[in-house]
């Protein structure tokens, strides 16, 4: 890629002294030229060593206005004409662009050498040089997703879930078709078929106790393994790990190339795994059954298939309106009551940004996901009916722990929907005004009057908030320490020396 025609300076705030140094010392330098004034010719009418003439015109130092003047005057021109903030030449701005970006962070990340502009490189050299660096900072740009851009990526896939019903008969298909060559004649999945599957595709399971950190497990495409850690999940079930390193081969997944497809591939890597360790067939045959029976449950489900409570209620989301013609909404929320996940197509309106994007708000304090906090009783399922602006609605709700802390897991369903599920008779009743105010974000009056002048909290502030998402081709994963894994562990014939 060669660019055409002139080459235009990007306005960067952030560097706006050097980018008048650097156009300051062209503009010097060309006016020099012009008046066939050699660099030793020039120091000496300013009475400034050439070296220090050559810093100014190389950008490298800005000069006062005293020595302005006196630069001014030896080349017979004005201080006006000097700060100038165009380029004097088109060759100029090129050789400006050139060097704003050898001093920009692309070519420092990269650790590439400094290239010496000068008359010699032609403009295509030079053409090509720029070229190259927009093309790295844009790839960057896209695959280093700001917040804004990771929420607005999750509304749109939010959006296209909503429209499918949470459904995908292509995954669905995937699925099956898999099962049947393992010879999976019904029921739960066992860890040997899980095996099967694995070896079916051609992968080989390694477990290891050294697994990259950054990572749940890793898929060597060279020599066909797959590595899982020695250590049992928080759930205690192994097959999740094992069917989602083959998903996206699965899937046919390519290297993601910004922030939204890396969200796509993750929604389609965990739908495959609960549609092979809940098989729609089966899980359907015992939906329906409930249904017709009014007692839906989310522990029955879970306990059918020996899968987590959280892969059992997601699975129930994929079937729930496609195959049951149920509506319902899902949430897992943290403790905190950030929502870390959520789907809906029943028209209850979770909270969100200005963006449509939910993950990151706040939970109303009167909803069964926060409320299910305060319940001492935590072998039992909770319900609860609420009633909020959209309507009532009814949700059951359960707490699970990870290494973050303890979160809720909710689904619910419109108050014309709720007579096909168990815990319908639960006396649990809140109110939730959300998103008013008044609800539960701002605090009761005698409150306030007490403490509101009187209290300085100091935020813990998540270091997410204020940074970029992680980059790279896999978001958070730290490349170097796994291509150090595979090559530690790869096969001796296929190792490097």
């Amino acid at each position: 890629m060669v660019i055409s025609g002139p080459v235009t300076l990007p306005p960067l705030i952030e560097e706006e002294s050097e980018f008048d140094a650097l156009i300051l010392g062209r503009r010097i330098r060309e006016l020099r030229a012009e008046r066939r004034m050699t660099l030793d010719a020039l120091a000496a009418a300013i009475d400034r060593a050439p070296s220090q003439v050559s810093m100014i015109e190389n950008g490298k130092r800005e000069p006062r206005l005293s020595m302005l003047r006196t630069i001014a005057t030896a080349l017979g021109t004005t201080v006006d004409d000097l700060m100038k903030t165009d380029a004097p030449s088109e060759r100029a701005a090129l050789e400006i662009s050139v060097e704003r970006a050898q001093r920009g962070p692309v070519f420092e990340a990269l650790g590439l050498p400094r290239i010496r502009v000068s008359k010699g490189q032609s403009d295509e050299t030079l053409q090509t040089i720029l070229s190259l660096h927009n093309e790295i900072g844009r790839l960057h740009r896209e695959r280093a997703a700001t917040p804004e851009q990771a929420r607005r990526a999750n509304a749109e896939l939010r959006a296209i879930m909503r429209q499918q019903d949470n459904y995908f008969p292509e995954l669905e298909a995937l699925a099956l078709e898999l099962l049947g060559a393992v010879g999976h004649s019904g029921g739960p999945v066992s860890q040997q078929l899980v095996a099967d599957m694995a070896t079916h595709l051609g992968y080989s399971l390694h477990y290891v106790h050294d697994l990259p950190h950054s990572t749940r497990s890793v898929t060597d495409k060279l020599n066909g393994r797959i590595y899982l850690p020695t250590e049992r999940s928080a759930s205690g079930d192994s097959r999740p790990p094992i069917l989602q390193a083959f998903a996206s081969h699965l899937c046919g997944h390519e290297e993601p190339e910004n922030y939204a497809d890396f969200l796509r591939q993750r929604v389609e890597t965990n739908y495959l795994t609960a549609a092979i360790l809940l098989p729609e067939r089966d899980a359907v045959r015992m939906l329906t059954e409930a249904k017709s029976l009014r007692r839906i449950s989310m522990e029955d489900l879970r306990d059918a298939f020996s899968v987590s409570y959280e892969t059992a209620a997601h699975r129930f989301t994929n079937l729930a309106t496609a195959r049951l013609d149920i509506p319902v909404h899902f949430m897992k929320v943290h403790e905190s009551g950030t929502i870390i996940k959520a789907y809906e197509n029943d028209s209850v309106r979770f909270p969100s940004d200005a963006l449509g994007a939910v993950e990151g708000a706040t939970v109303c304090r009167t909803w069964t996901a926060r409320t299910v906090f305060d319940v001492a009783d935590r072998f039992s399922a909770f319900y609860q009916y609420t009633d909020m602006p959209a309507g009532t609605f009814w949700c059951t709700s359960r707490i699970e722990k990870a290494k973050e802390g303890e979160y809720s897991v909710s689904v619910g369903v419109p108050f014309s929907e709720v007579k096909w599920f168990r815990g319908r008779e639960t006396p649990n009743r809140s109110v939730s005004k959300c998103p008013d105010e008044s609800c539960c974000r701002m605090p009761p009056r005698n409150l306030a009057d007490r403490w509101a002048a009187n209290s300085w909290p100091a935020a813990r502030t998540p270091t997410s908030l204020l940074a970029a998402l992680p980059s790279g081709t896999f978001p958070g994963v730290d490349q170097t320490e796994v291509y150090q894994f595979l090559e530690t562990h790869s096969p001796k014939e296929h190792a490097t020396a």
